[in-house]
């Protein structure tokens, strides 16, 4: 593993190109290796930090996914504990390099982060939280390291919907992805590939999605910038274009859940194009899963800020007394 200094210049700017501020304000570090590349992380907390584990955060994906999804929960815990967040490879300040972007790829990214953050503060468990796909990163990384992690806590997780259901069953015991590999190849065909996703990144597109995501016309105009902005660095269109091909779901996202040894939270809302949670009765009868419903769309944390944290910080101290 190799780790670079907290003084990351910004992405060099093209012609036409709006430089890429740092999603999240805070002190930044690399890390990478071969299998991964080069991610950024950011890291803050109090100068004189209690006994306090620290807090992975881990983004979602999406055509603009990256660590400012976290913001809301990043700017709160810095203030009482260690909080560290990433940018998953492909998006934010990490490479973006022209390849095909794995669940393997994802979650790697996720162990490197865990374990040097385990490494600067004793060599404890980690308490981590993911959003939406990264969920599904992140139950692979707890089933395949489970001593690096406390606790995991999963906010509007993908895999328990009826399409994740019907995946599942057509691969049976595979741990395989739902990948379209037709439809990665005509995206990627050069004449066309940066242009489509032009198109698709319009201020006018981020914000019909980003309405769909939080189930109401009054979004964040903060999130929306960011993901104008991170859209349009050289290489955005490589990652995005293995999610929409279906490389990056895992069709045995419900036994990765149902795997994890550790404390579990899950939250999800009730408004928007994300509230298909047909399938979580795999998982709600399990003595260490918790699951909640609020009244959000899919970006709780947004919305209802001071009733995350006040639920998530009673799972915590619930998880400390098991």
């Amino acid at each position: 593993m190799e780790v670079a200094s907290t003084t990351q210049t910004d992405h060099a700017s093209a012609p036409g190109v709006v430089a890429m501020p740092p999603p999240l304000p805070a002190p930044r570090f690399e890390l990478a290796d071969a299998r991964v590349g080069r991610i950024t992380c950011y890291g803050d907390g109090p100068a004189a930090p209690a006994e306090q584990r620290p807090l992975l955060l881990i983004h979602s994906v999406n055509a603009a996914a990256m660590a400012y999804e976290m913001k809301p929960l990043f700017e709160h815990y810095r203030t009482t504990r260690p909080v560290y967040a990433l940018d998953l490879p492909g998006f934010g300040l990490s490479d973006r390099a022209d390849r095909i972007y794995t669940p393997r790829i994802m979650t790697d990214a996720i162990l490197l982060a865990a374990n040097e953050i385990r490494r600067r503060h004793g060599d404890v468990a980690i308490d981590a939280m993911a959003l939406s796909l990264g969920c599904e990163f992140a139950a692979r990384a707890g089933t395949e390291a489970p001593n690096l992690f406390r606790t995991l806590a999963l906010l509007s997780p993908t895999g328990f919907d009826r399409r994740a259901e019907a995946a599942a069953k057509k691969a049976g015991n595979k741990d395989t992805t739902r990948a379209m590999p037709w439809v990665r190849n005509i995206l990627n065909v050069p004449l066309w590939k940066h242009g489509f996703f032009t198109l698709l990144t319009s201020r006018a597109s981020i914000r019909f999605f980003l309405q769909k995501t939080f189930g109401r016309k009054d979004i964040d105009e903060g999130l929306l910038e960011y993901d104008y902005i991170t859209t349009h660095q050289p290489g955005a269109e490589n990652a995005p274009y293995s999610f929409v091909s279906g490389y990056l779901f895992s069709t045995n996202a419900v036994k990765l859940y149902q795997a994890l040894a550790m404390p579990v939270w899950m939250v999800h809302g009730v408004r928007g194009d994300f509230v298909d949670y047909h399938g979580k009765h795999a998982v709600e009868a399990l003595p260490n899963w918790r699951i909640e419903v609020m009244q959000t769309g899919a970006m709780p944390h947004f919305e209802q800020l001071d009733k995350v944290v006040a639920s998530y910080d009673d799972f915590l101290t619930r998880a400390a007394d098991r």
